[in-house]
């Protein structure tokens, strides 16, 4: 194989094509090409809402990039939502729920259905405690001060609906999201 700048002067004068190919190049591929299927996703780091292409295989995560057919981002991702691959993937990601105990000084692993049990029960001792059916300055208000919802900047309208409507059920007054995509 010949030099480069021969390949490139024989016959591919711009450096585009076989002169800009080395024999180790033309073997790589392209790390999407097998992948088994592509699911369309949204970066999950700040409320811009960047279109996503994840790539699996095998039930594996093997690629993500951007979608060239997301109106907000047009196939360009930041650094963060480049590296969305690491979060998934990556060795420090927990597949356990993490629990500290009040006053304590580390962590343990708890079962999903243990700590749903636990938040869920905190909820309903929350709302009972902190319950107002009447104020005397206003009368009848039928709710709970001590339950508040802030939703994520990468949730949409839909998932902050349906949490209007279950704090809103709760009793709850104080609930904000940033819906922005």
């Amino acid at each position: 194989m010949a030099w480069p700048l021969v390949r490139q002067l024989a016959g591919d004068p711009l450096g585009l094509g076989r002169a800009s190919q080395s024999p180790r190049s033309a073997e790589l591929e392209a790390r999407t090409s097998r992948a088994d299927r592509v699911v369309r996703s949204v970066c999950p780091y700040c409320a811009v809402g960047c279109g996503q292409r994840v790539f699996v295989e095998d039930g594996r995560i093997t690629q993500i990039e951007g979608d060239p057919d997301s109106p907000i981002s047009r196939g360009r991702l930041c650094p963060k939502g480049a590296a969305t691959k690491s979060l998934v993937t990556g060795p420090g990601r927990e597949y356990k729920v993490k629990y500290r105990r009040p006053h304590g000084t580390s962590w343990e692993s708890l079962d999903l259905a243990d700590a749903m049990d636990m938040i869920a029960d905190r909820v309903i001792e929350t709302r009972r405690q902190t319950w107002e059916d009447t104020v005397p300055e206003r009368g009848m208000v039928r709710r709970t001060m001590g339950i508040a919802s802030l939703g994520g900047a990468t949730l949409d309208n839909e998932e902050n609906y349906l949490m209007k409507k279950l704090y809103t059920a709760l009793g709850a007054v104080q609930i904000e999201n940033q819906a922005r995509i």
